[in-house]
């Protein structure tokens, strides 16, 4: 399976901000859309970086409440890593686990055609296995 199958299903909405936005409307916007990381792109629609609930509680936890009246780009991850649509799902796993992130961007030629999380993974891979095992119960129907 590849990343591309993935968005299919899923749809490729992007929900982004810009990184003059504060904390608190990225906060807003994450709970608005119940999803656990934002992407942060510039004005000519390029992943600059990504904020997580993980930044969020990192820095209130290390600067405290104040800290919501600061802008994104203060406080969002810069090192983004990406993946595109032909990858494979095994190798964005194996991405996502070594790095330790929830969250990847699929860029193409530059621009960023959608966002997949490690619940959208988790999600197709079920489904797999509950077609995979449908299918074997019906070939032992008919054996």
């Amino acid at each position: 399976m590849i990343v591309k199958a993935i968005l299919a299903a899923k749809g490729g909405n992007i929900v982004s901000i810009e990184p003059t936005a504060t904390l608190d409307v990225a906060v807003k916007t994450l709970a608005e859309h119940k999803i656990g990381a934002l992407l942060v792109l510039g004005p000519d629609r390029r992943v600059i970086g990504i904020l997580s609930e993980r930044d969020i509680v990192r820095v209130l936890a290390e600067r405290g409440a104040q800290v919501l009246e600061e802008p994104v780009s203060g406080v969002m991850t810069r090192k983004v890593v990406s993946c595109r649509q032909s990858d494979t799902v095994a190798a964005i796993m194996e991405m996502m686990t070594l790095g330790k992130f929830r969250h990847l961007p699929v860029v193409e030629d530059g621009k960023v055609v959608g966002l997949i999380s490690i619940g959208d993974i988790v999600k197709r891979r079920v489904q797999e296995y509950e077609t995979e095992q449908e299918a074997l119960r019906d070939y032992i129907k008919t054996a």
